[in-house]
């Protein structure tokens, strides 16, 4: 695998990040990383959002990257059930000597048992008296504890990373550009009868239409098609080696990165370019765009976005 496993350490503000195998299944722990751009301390930087949850508790990171692209600064949360007080409150750091707020309330946050908080719940980043970034539906809250407004600059979504498990199916929900609606993602590896033995397969569905089938996956356990989903054309890359090539617990990697067309067909459809040998040529960094764009997409009509989705396969 090209791209680093990246698994964090969100729930005590002294651990090392979690890349051992054997560490993540004793955990449980499921990872989703929201990666945003806006405006912070005088200076365009990305915010990296992360949930984590594991048997014990559910952990909220915020992380404001530093001057130097690699630094960062960091405010953790764990929501311990016996933790009430820390469902709500905030927290200052200095960025570049520039004070920075981070304001939570999660003590009614409705998770349905995902990682994420659906509904009930805010996040808000603070710089120079302006919310640069809020998550979460009680917004009138959020101002009102802030007692600041909103940023002229809306931050862009630029990157989302999931770390999901299962055995065969993996799930997931995601937005390919912002003022969308949610889509769900289903990934399923199969295993047909075939002449020579079993002959593995996979399927892709998005809202339960199938876009990608990929046939004799032993030989195709990396590859790209395109599929077209309304006005957006979608890239998907996968890399399954190690599914069916290395022992004991390992992640496949998928990537969606969406590109908007300029005609509207009415239903879901593929297409079948050449496979690619590697993901190496994969669009791994963010692009830089403007913030004034439509719908998260730039004027060429690319987007911002990319969701990269690690499926650990559990036997």
């Amino acid at each position: 695998m090209q791209e680093p496993i990246g698994i964090p350490a969100c729930f005590s503000s002294g651990e090392k990040p979690i890349d051992d195998p054997a560490a993540i299944t004793r955990s449980g722990q499921s990872v989703f990383m929201s990666v945003y751009r806006t405006k912070v301390a005088d200076q365009c930087r990305l915010i990296t959002v992360t949930w984590c949850k594991n048997l014990l508790l559910h952990g909220l990171s915020v992380s404001v990257e530093g001057p130097d692209g690699e630094s960062q600064y960091t405010c953790k949360v764990e929501l311990k059930p016996w933790y009430f007080w820390r469902k709500q409150g905030s927290k200052r750091f200095l960025v570049d000597g520039r004070p920075v707020d981070i304001f939570w309330d999660l003590k009614a946050a409705k998770f349905h048992g995902e990682t994420e908080p659906s509904t009930d719940y805010y996040v808000a980043v603070v710089s120079n008296e302006e919310v640069v970034l809020l998550l979460g539906d009680l917004k009138k809250d959020a101002y009102r504890k802030t007692g600041c407004r909103p940023s002229l600059i809306d931050p862009i979504l630029v990157s989302r990373k999931e770390h999901v498990f299962g055995k065969k199916k993996f799930l997931t929900r995601v937005k390919f550009h912002e003022k969308g609606r949610l889509h769900e993602i289903s990934i399923e590896c199969k295993n047909r009868a075939g002449n020579n033995g079993v002959d593995p397969e996979m399927e892709i569905r998005i809202d339960g239409h199938l876009v990608i089938h990929i046939k004799h996956l032993q030989w195709k356990f990396r590859g790209n098609e395109s599929i077209q989903l309304n006005k957006v054309r979608i890239e998907v890359y996968w890399d399954v080696h190690d599914w069916l090539f290395s022992p004991g617990l390992r992640h496949a990697l998928f990537i969606f990165k969406p590109t908007l067309l300029s005609t509207s067909p009415s239903s879901i459809s593929t297409s079948s370019p050449p496979l690619s040998s590697s993901l190496t040529s994969t669009p791994m960094s963010s692009q830089t765009g403007s913030s004034g764009s439509l719908e998260g997409f730039n004027a060429s009509g690319s987007s911002e976005f990319c969701l990269f989705l690690y499926a650990w396969k559990v036997e």
